[in-house]
């Protein structure tokens, strides 16, 4: 990679399996409005996901809470930078009332990461997980946490309120870091889960890495092999693209026979589910991976 990653050029040219022809279907617009309607706000639009068409078009989505700003300048992310108020007391409830309109029935909760509040944010999980399992007692949620700048304590907060999955991206590799994540570690990372599996030892936790930013093969298998360590049960693995030309530009383009490979060496390295190809992203067909993984959770 360069030393300096500066207004780098995007690669446009993507490889064939990265292109995808956009849904017509009429739900997408009617997703759309009712998230507009609610005043809420969703990582599909904030990270500019490239499977939002085709969630919105299932009547999926993944909310994102505690606003649309976010504390860090991650060097990957597309989520926006800047100042940022207080929590919304009324967005747990908003977000309760919108998946229960989309009728879902496994509902994924994440932030921005809000390193300006007290607790990172966690109240407003803890708030949210309570509304929407009032609202729907019967959907499942899946919290995707920031790390909480490693306040037990937070942590704790959300685990006691009852989500059915944990996860918490790694993101990369740990040599890569610095240039990827500047103001995260990994290690904290690491110690977020094994915290989550000591606390609530029943409840499985999920991670997720980009390719293509530049790692090894063996510091890929190294790093999974420190998830498995820390009681990591569900992995995603999807390729990096550039949000703009303020981000890091993509090393290379991962072929789908090699996400193949690693979906197939994670598994045998002991992954219960695995979730991995160009596409994929932490919270992409989130509830298909946890009942393979949880069955007897059904």
């Amino acid at each position: 990679m360069t030393a300096s990653h500066e207004q780098q050029p995007i690669r446009t040219r993507k490889p064939s399996w990265l292109r995808r022809r956009l849904p017509s279907d009429p739900a997408y617009q009617q997703v759309r409005r009712l998230l507009k309607q609610g005043l809420l706000h969703t990582v599909c639009q904030e990270a500019r996901c490239p499977n939002q068409f085709e969630c919105f078009s299932q009547r999926t989505a993944t909310f994102l809470i505690l606003g649309d700003r976010c504390t860090r300048r991650c060097r990957f992310c597309a989520v926006e930078h800047g100042p940022t108020g207080p929590p919304d007391p009324s967005e747990p409830q908003r977000v309760a009332d919108a998946a229960a309109r989309l009728g879902l029935r496994y509902v994924v909760i994440t932030s921005v990461t809000r390193d300006d509040l007290p607790d990172g944010g966690a109240d407003a999980f803890v708030r949210t997980i309570g509304a929407v399992k009032e609202r729907l007692p019967q959907a499942r949620v899946e919290v995707l946490i920031p790390d909480f700048q490693g306040s037990c304590r937070a942590l704790h907060r959300v685990l006691d309120a009852g989500p059915d999955v944990l996860n918490h991206n790694v993101e990369t590799v740990p040599r890569l870091y610095e240039t990827v994540r500047p103001g995260a570690r990994y290690e904290r990372s690491l110690e977020l889960l094994d915290r989550s599996r000591r606390h609530a030892p029943r409840l499985p936790t999920k991670s997720g890495l980009m390719l293509g930013l530049g790692e090894t093969e063996g510091e890929i298998e190294r790093t999974l092999q420190d998830l498995l360590e820390v009681g990591c049960s569900m992995l995603t693995l999807g390729q990096y693209l550039q949000p703009s030309r303020r981000h890091l530009p993509v090393d290379r383009f991962v072929t789908p026979d090699e996400f193949d490979h690693w979906k197939h060496k994670a598994l045998q390295m002991g992954f219960k589910e695995v979730a991995s190809g160009p596409l994929v992203r932490s919270s992409y067909h989130a509830q298909e991976l946890y009942s393979a993984c949880c069955q007897d959770a059904e």
